[in-house]
């Protein structure tokens, strides 16, 4: 039976994994038994994924990233080339810790620059942009933009990855597509978004 997604002649997928539609695996990446993958998913090079992994639907992870049981990636999400996940916060050589491994959770949409570090325990919110090189080590809200060792909120982002300016009464609208935005007590809604196709 013909496989309806593509893995390299050089990568390894262990027995148990679930690979979607569309999907491409590049050279020397490695998928660790039980993990699941999406549709329309693109793992670069050299990269490791699992065990117990759950990588939602239209997910580019970029070359060089290891991605740790314990963390889950939702639909749309984009990890930028030698960005670093942890599981552990206290790791150490000689104590096993697997069962302390701590939940990561990057939500729909949310993209981790090149070279960031994602400290095990936080969410990276819905749409949010963490600039390259950055640390981040608590809890990233949906459409903040955050850089910085460690990562500070910086101002705000748009679906679509534009930088937000909001007026006194608290209202944006992102040029690129029409799409506007409220933000009210630290947080950012949309309030009507462009449904077109592009």
């Amino acid at each position: 039976m013909e496989k309806d997604y593509f893995v390299h002649e050089t990568a390894i997928v262990d027995d148990g994994v679930t690979i979607g539609k569309n999907t491409k695996i590049w050279c020397f990446s490695h998928i660790l038994k039980n993990t699941r993958i999406g549709e329309r998913c693109n793992i670069g090079q050299n990269c490791v994924v699992g065990a117990n992994v759950n990588i939602g639907n239209g997910v580019k992870v970029q070359n060089n990233i290891s991605i740790y049981d314990g963390v889950e990636v939702e639909d749309d999400v984009f990890l930028g080339p030698s960005m670093v996940f942890t599981n552990v916060i206290n790791p150490r050589a000689f104590v096993e810790r697997k069962h302390e491994f701590k939940r990561t959770l990057m939500k729909k949409g949310c993209s981790v620059g090149a070279n960031a570090t994602i400290v095990c325990g936080v969410t990276v919110g819905k749409y949010s942009l963490v600039g390259a090189g950055s640390v981040v080590t608590q809890d990233v809200p949906d459409f903040a933009l955050v850089y910085g060792v460690p990562a500070k909120i910086h101002g705000w982002v748009s679906k679509n990855g534009y930088k937000l300016e909001f007026d006194g009464n608290g209202a944006a609208v992102d040029a690129s597509d029409g799409s506007r935005y409220l933000l009210s007590n630290g947080k950012v809604t949309v309030i009507s978004e462009n449904t077109e196709e592009k």
